[in-house]
């Protein structure tokens, strides 16, 4: 690729493609021997390929605020769920917005709340409080909300939206997703609208998932589901955009393959759970430290663990065949999807003029320590995501093992278009082929949830370097370290071992050097004191 330094001979257009809740090695490119993803694939082998990427945080809305600003949840302010990222956040999409890109997003967004729950003040679980330290600042905070969408069939996002001049929302999942998307099929199709969701669904009484409706066979069929209709919308916009001569950045950002999962038509039975292999760490024996795991397979093994809802929860043996079958079957569907754009692009003539860039927002355990869905469980399988950069202009081709992160995104692209960043950007540019490789990424995690036996909500910090995987809780004496190259699959915890103590404080101190470095450095002082 070409230095960072040198500006770009044109200004390039810009595709971002991201999925929701995708681990790497959920992909052909990335070694899976299993899903098929042959559009994915043919991008990652003529372009760039980051088999290190790691995520700033393994939650939606701190990891998407971090890939819009490239800063660490803990100061760009959505530290987790149910916080929005401030509507004074500064965005890399408003700043190529600002240097006369044409700025869209279509599909998923999940920047501010989906659901309709009222804040608490104060929280069950914390001492009372009269107000916040910090107040929100000016703006709409309920424009993706979900229970605004249904209820007014005029609502509307404002203008630009995080630097998006254009926005074809998606708002959650499956295939009762609402936003622009329910809009468009109950005006379009009223039929299909009519008999979405579980209750509507084809029955499937083989599935466990299907009772706890994390997973239903829909009626819709696949030209009509979200994936397609986000597909769909991202061509008209490149239509829209190729007719206007200007430079552009697209972001198409699919819902699935999260779940609840309702892979539509053929994707529903393109993959049969009796056919899926379980992860190596399922049976695997565990050691050192671990009464975090240890809790959520007691809860399972007394019949009190919650199956419902978004959160983690540990599984048994058909659970996570069903959800890795349902899952490649959704990847499959968004792959063809993908496929569909990028031959759009070609036909447009924009494919030499265009940046494709492929990433998750975060994966999944999908069965990794008998777990699914994510939580606070710092493993491979959840922090490390797909990152494909294919770029007509570029030099640099292959894989790489470099550490890097979603934070890296932002700056990248900056770099890419010849724009100045902003001050306060945390990552780095991976075009600058003069800066040093990372030693080690911090990841951090807020939660929203009481879990573990903890008395207030989870609050942890990973540091992962090229070798170790080190993971710290508050309130917890005990703590996470892994060598990947011996255990790559995370299941001895060498927290107490004697012959690894010096290793753990040598970690401690990186960590704390990174969460030092961390800390805001945005806005610059304008005066001595």
């Amino acid at each position: 690729m070409p230095d960072a330094r040198t500006p770009p001979t044109r200004r390039p257009n810009f595709l971002l493609f991201i999925t929701d809740q995708q681990r790497a090695d959920h992909l052909g490119a990335y070694g899976n021997p299993v899903v098929r993803t042959p559009h994915l694939d043919r991008l990652a082998a003529g372009g760039w390929q980051a088999d290190r990427c790691h995520v700033a945080s393994p939650i939606c809305m701190p990891n998407r605020g971090s890939l819009m600003t490239g800063r660490m949840p803990s100061v760009h302010g959505a530290r987790h769920n149910g916080i929005p990222l401030p509507l004074d956040a500064r965005t890399f999409v408003e700043r190529l917005r600002e240097e006369g890109w044409r700025t869209a997003l279509v599909g998923k967004s999940h920047l501010q709340n989906i659901t309709g729950f009222p804040a608490q003040y104060p929280r069950a679980d914390a001492p009372p409080t009269r107000g916040e330290a910090r107040r929100q600042p000016a703006g709409r905070y309920d424009q993706e909300r979900e229970p605004s969408w249904d209820g007014d069939p005029a609502f509307e996002l404002d203008l630009p939206f995080y630097g998006f001049e254009s926005v074809d929302l998606v708002i959650n999942h499956g295939d009762t997703a609402g936003g622009h998307y329910r809009r468009w099929l109950q005006r379009e199709h009223p039929g299909v609208a009519a008999v979405v969701g579980p209750e509507h669904a084809i029955p499937t009484p083989e599935f466990e998932l299907s009772r706890c409706r994390q997973a239903w066979r829909t009626r819709v069929p696949e030209e009509l589901s979200t994936t397609s209709f986000v597909a769909m919308r991202t061509r008209e916009r490149l239509s829209r955009f190729a007719a206007g001569g200007q430079p552009f950045f697209v972001q198409c950002s699919f819902p699935d393959p999260h779940h609840p999962f309702t892979p539509p038509g053929r994707f529903w039975d393109m993959y049969r759970p009796e056919d899926m292999t379980l992860p190596p760490s399922f049976h695997m024996a565990r050691s050192g430290p671990m009464p975090h795991l240890d809790w959520m397979h007691a809860e399972r093994d007394q019949g009190k663990a919650v199956k419902h809802s978004p959160a983690m929860f540990a599984a048994n043996e058909r659970e996570v065949r069903e959800a890795l079958a349902l899952n490649y079957g959704s990847i499959a569907h968004i792959d063809e999807a993908i496929g569909s754009v990028l031959r759009h692009l070609e036909s447009l003539g924009l494919e030499q003029d265009t940046v494709v860039i492929f990433t998750s927002d975060h994966g999944d355990y999908f069965g990794d320590h008998q777990l699914l869905w994510k939580g606070p469980l710092h493993y491979q399988g959840l922090t490390r995501v797909p990152l494909i950069w294919h770029d007509p202009d570029a030099a640099l081709a292959g894989r790489s093992s470099q550490l890097c992160s979603t934070i890296d995104l932002a700056p990248t692209i900056l770099a890419r278009a010849g724009c100045t960043p902003y001050n306060g950007i945390q990552g780095r540019s991976l075009l600058d082929r003069q800066a040093p490789p990372r030693q080690a990424l911090l990841i951090e995690e807020e939660g929203q949830r009481v879990m573990f036996g903890f008395p207030g909500r989870t609050r942890m910090r990973t540091l992962q370097t090229e070798r170790h995987r080190l993971s710290i809780y508050a309130g917890a004496e005990w703590g996470e370290l892994y060598d990947l190259h011996d255990d790559p699959h995370e299941s001895r915890n060498l927290w107490d071992d004697a012959g690894h103590a010096t290793l753990r404080h040598e970690l401690l101190h990186q960590l704390s050097r990174l969460m030092i470095e961390a800390a805001d450095e945005s806005p610059s002082p304008t005066a001595l004191a």
